[in-house]
C-alpha cells in the first residue's frame, strides 16, 4: 500500500504512538517498582520524575503549536528518534537529577509525536473519508503498553533488573520508530490553517480544554502508580506482572469501542460517560485493595483513557476548520498541566499519609468534574451554533 493511503498513514501513526506514548511514556509505570527498590526512591521522588516527564510533555505541546521550521514528517521523525534514545538512556542512569532531565526530554518528544502524528492522521482521514483510521492510529498507545508489559515480564522472568527492561524497551522503540517514519509521508494537510487564537476561543473550546486538563490530572495517578501500589502489598504481588498488561490490552480495543459509542451518543457525551467510568476505576484503586479491585481498576483505566484521548481530539477537531494541529497542541498542553499536578500531589500525599487513598479519591473527583465540563461544552457549542 502506498504511503499516501490513509490506512498506511494510520499504521505509521499507530507505530508513532507506540514509541512516543505506549513505551516512551508509560513503560515507566511497570519499571518503577524495581527502580524505587534499587535506587531507594521515595514515592515523592517517583512522582517528581513522572511530573518532569509531563512537564516536558507540556513544553512539547506548546512547541508543536508553533509554525514548523521543516516538514512535519521530518520533525515527527526527530521526535521519535529522541523518544527512543531517551528510553535507551534510562538504562544507564542512577542519579535522580539525570533521570529527571532525561524524562523531561522524553516528555517533549512524546508530546511532539502525539500532536504531529495525530494531526496528520486526523486531517488526512477526514479529507479522504476514512472513518477507521483514527481508531487504528490511537490503538498504538495500547499496542506499546502491551509490548512493553510483555518485555518487562520476560526480562523479570529471566532474573534481570530494571536497567535491562529500559534497554530492551528502547531497542523495540528504535524498530517501531523506523516503521513509523517509513509509513508516514510528507504531504501537508490540504485545507487552510486556522490561527491558534481563533481555535481557542470558538465553539465552546474553553470548557473542553479545561475538561481535558482535568482528565489528565485524574487518570495519571493510577497510570503512574498502579504498579507501585500493587508492589507495595504482599497479597497483590501475584498480579503485578499482569496488571499493566491488562491496561494495555484493554487500551488497544477501547478506542474503536468509544468511537462507535460516540457515533450513537455524540462525541462529548461519550467522553463524559468515559470520565465517569474511569473515575469508578480510579476510586477502586483507593481501597479496599484486593487483587480483584486492582485488576478492575486496570481494566477500567485501559478501557477508557485512550478512548478519551481520541474523543477529546475529535471533539476539538469538530470545532475548527482547516489544520487541526494548533488546537490539538493546546488540548495536549492542558492535558500536560493536569499530568504535572497529578503525580506531584499524589507523591506528596503518599509520603505524608502513607498510601494513595486520598490521591486516588481526588483524582476520581477531577474526572467527575471533567465529565460535567464536557457536557457544558455541548451546551456552549449549541449556543455558538457549532454542533
Amino acid at each position: 500500500m502506498a504511503r499516501n493511503q490513509p490506512h498506511s498513514l494510520a499504521v505509521g501513526g499507530l507505530a508513532a504512538l507506540a514509541v512516543a506514548l505506549g513505551i516512551g511514556r508509560f513503560v515507566y509505570t511497570p519499571i518503577l517498582p524495581g527502580m524505587m527498590a534499587d535506587l531507594g526512591l521515595t514515592a515523592g521522588e517517583a512522582g517528581l520524575i513522572a511530573s518532569a516527564n509531563y512537564a516536558g510533555y507540556l513544553v512539547g505541546a506548546i512547541v508543536a503549536a508553533m509554525p514548523m521550521p521543516a516538514s512535519r514528517r521530518t520533525i515527527l521523525a526527530a521526535t521519535l528518534i529522541v523518544s527512543a534514545a531517551t528510553t535507551l538512556t534510562m538504562a544507564g542512569l542512577s542519579a535522580l537529577w539525570a533521570i529527571i532531565a532525561i524524562r523531561f526530554v522524553g516528555g517533549i518528544a512524546s508530546a511532539g509525536g502525539m500532536v504531529l502524528a495525530s494531526g496528520l492522521v486526523l486531517q488526512r482521514s477526514r479529507e479522504l473519508g476514512d472513518t477507521g483510521a483514527p481508531g487504528l492510529h490511537f490503538a498504538g498507545v495500547g499496542v506499546g503498553i502491551v509490548l512493553s508489559s510483555l518485555l518487562v515480564i520476560i526480562v523479570r522472568g529471566a532474573g534481570l533488573d530494571w536497567r535491562v527492561e529500559w534497554l530492551i524497551s528502547g531497542l523495540v522503540s528504535v524498530l517501531l520508530a523506523g516503521m513509523a517514519i517509513a509509513k508516514i509521508d510528507d504531504k501537508a494537510p490540504t485545507t487552510s490553517a486556522v490561527k491558534p487564537a481563533q481555535a481557542r476561543l470558538s465553539g465552546g473550546l474553553l470548557p473542553l480544554i479545561l475538561a481535558y486538563g482535568l482528565f489528565g490530572a485524574g487518570y495519571v495517578v493510577t497510570a503512574t502508580f498502579l504498579a507501585a501500589i500493587i508492589h507495595g502489598e504482599p497479597s497483590l504481588q501475584a498480579i503485578e506482572p499482569v496488571a499493566w498488561l491488562v491496561v494495555g490490552v484493554s487500551a488497544m480495543f477501547s478506542v474503536a469501542i468509544w468511537l462507535k459509542l460516540a457515533e450513537r451518543w455524540g462525541v462529548l457525551a461519550a467522553f463524559a460517560v468515559a470520565c465517569v467510568i474511569e473515575a469508578i476505576g480510579v476510586a477502586a484503586s483507593a481501597g479496599p485493595v484486593t487483587q480483584a479491585s486492582m485488576l478492575f481498576a486496570a481494566l477500567l483505566l485501559g478501557g477508557t483513557f485512550m478512548g478519551m484521548v481520541a474523543l477529546g481530539f475529535l471533539a476539538a477537531r469538530e470545532r475548527v476548520s482547516g489544520d487541526p494541529q494548533p488546537i490539538l497542541a493546546w488540548m495536549t498542553a492542558s492535558f500536560g498541566i493536569g499530568q504535572i499536578i497529578g503525580p506531584l500531589a499524589a507523591g506528596v500525599l503518599h509520603d505524608r499519609m502513607g498510601d494513595f487513598v486520598l490521591a486516588s479519591l481526588g483524582a476520581a473527583m477531577a474526572l467527575i468534574l471533567a465529565a460535567v465540563l464536557a457536557l457544558l461544552t455541548v451546551v456552549v457549542s449549541k449556543k455558538a451554533g457549532t454542533v
